[in-house]
């Protein structure tokens, strides 16, 4: 969404969560940058400068907000997005690691020139800065909430050495990291650390984990009323972590070992997708409202989100084993797969005491192996399929890969219907327009008879009919 000066201004006067993401505003009086969002005093628009992007702001010379925090936005993910904005997400998503440019080029498809120049067109800035504003935004957020040292956080955020981040922090923000050191952590002990995930309000946190509560794996994960909880492994070192609400309107902590900072980057981004918090609510309710039949939903559960995965391996194995089945039952089997593929942990809460099982555990296993747990061997069959294809990088999709090849691709494996394969794309792949057409859930809810009359009355829901699905199941 690209708007003008005026539009842009008006967002910031108002504060619109809406906008969170889609801008950011330079400040000439000060040198700052804020998010559209930010609590302090609206500047006068002779001293506003507007950037689609943090990494823009920066280059032009302005710092980042320290009361608004831009390392803390939540992405701006389109239903439709171009092909420059795939890759973006991508080199935001990876730049973390310290991958050089050649590296993340190969992970998009493209060569090292054609992401340059994809990116340079689309955003006036080169794919290095825009991964070096990623890696210093997250090396601020962890100096302001965590006690981590220093040469910890330069080579948790993907900087390759201690020198090379205070030289390009300091040219950066013209200060040390160690004076950006934020004072709220005071009760951050040595053994966990404690994150903010932040999200553009509202947020139907209850409805969320009462969803996934109903399908949570036995022994790997476990919800109360108000947290999720779950195990994990990261390099062959298991853990566990917990997310709750925080006192706050826009944000979730979580809570996870120290030892897995080097992983945070990576558990983070997991999590945003699990409880897509980088949805953009309002504008979605705006486009369902359109049709009176979501109204009472959109008023009773506000901020409605599709829930995501943690991992997509696991979901899609968790949705495999649900065809034709009560949710419960599936819950049922995909715990005594975790029994029997799974290993054992020992973690701070007894009802975290499982890994989960891998596709690496699967594919090098047998359909009659995985048969034992009481299941069909033409569903063991399938399960073995999908976890051999997932070990070979059959569902490794390129960013931009089109919707209906997705789905083409998931049902061209045994045993993988349309109900199954855009449940996966829905929930494991976050298509925001997947859509179960043949789900009888959706037939109930809408009163009619036949997936044909339900696919064509959800053309005017796109491009959310995912969301669409979320709320037809929630009437229920």
């Amino acid at each position: 969404m690209v708007l003008d000066f005026d539009s842009s201004y008006r967002a910031l006067q108002a504060r619109d969560s809406r906008f969170d993401g889609l801008f950011f505003v330079g400040v000439s009086t000060t040198g700052i940058y804020c998010r559209p969002i930010c609590p302090a005093r609206t500047p006068k628009p002779s001293s506003c400068q507007f950037f689609p992007l943090a990494a823009a702001a920066e280059q032009a010379g302005f710092r980042p907000c320290l009361r608004c925090r831009p390392e803390l936005t939540p992405t701006n993910t389109q239903a439709e997005t171009s092909l420059a904005q795939a890759l973006y997400r991508t080199i935001q998503e990876h730049a973390l690691t310290g991958e050089s440019l050649p590296s993340l080029a190969s992970r998009t498809g493209y060569s090292s020139r054609q992401l340059r120049r994809l990116i340079t067109t689309e955003f006036g800035l080169p794919p290095i800065a825009i991964a070096q504003t990623q890696r210093l935004l997250f090396a601020r957020k962890l100096l302001q909430e965590t006690t981590l040292p220093v040469t910890r956080i330069a080579l948790d955020a993907g900087f390759g050495s201690l020198r090379r981040f205070n030289t390009l922090f300091r040219s950066r923000y013209g200060t040390a990291p160690g004076i950006s050191r934020g004072q709220s952590r005071a009760t951050a002990t040595e053994d966990l650390l404690h994150l903010r995930l932040a999200y553009r309000p509202p947020l139907a946190w209850t409805e969320l984990l009462a969803y996934l509560q109903f399908r949570a794996i036995p022994g790997v994960e476990w919800i109360t009323d108000d947290t999720y909880s779950r195990t994990f492994t990261f390099e062959g070192h298991p853990g566990w972590l917990s997310v709750g609400p925080m006192n706050r309107r826009d944000a979730l902590e979580v809570t996870v070992p120290a030892e897995f900072s080097p992983h945070l980057a990576n558990i983070l981004g997991r999590l945003r997708h699990l409880f897509d918090l980088d949805a953009n609510p309002a504008r979605i309710d705006e486009h369902l409202r359109k049709d009176q039949r979501f109204l009472p939903t959109l008023k009773k559960f506000p901020g409605l989100r599709v829930p995501g995965a943690w991992d997509p391996f696991e979901l899609s194995i968790r949705a495999i084993l649900g065809q034709q089945i009560s949710v419960s039952r599936a819950t049922t089997l995909t715990g005594d797969l975790v029994k029997k593929f799974g290993s054992k942990i020992v973690t701070p809460h007894r009802e975290l005491n499982r890994l989960g099982f891998t596709a690496a555990s699967l594919a090098s296993s047998s359909p009659e192996k995985i048969a034992t747990i009481g299941i069909p061997k033409s569903r063991a069959r399938t399960l073995h399929e999908f976890a051999t294809d997932t070990v070979a990088g059959k569902f490794n999709f390129p960013p931009a890969t089109a919707p209906d090849k997705i789905l083409t691709t998931l049902q061209s494996g045994f045993g993988i219907g349309p109900w199954t394969a855009n449940y996966i794309a829905m929930r494991a792949l976050r298509l925001p327009d997947a859509f179960p057409t043949a789900d009888l859930g959706l037939l109930k809810a809408t009163g009619l008879t036949s997936g044909k009359k339900l696919e064509t009355l959800s053309q005017k829901w796109r491009p959310w009919r995912a969301y669409a699905t979320l709320h037809l199941w929630q009437s229920l």
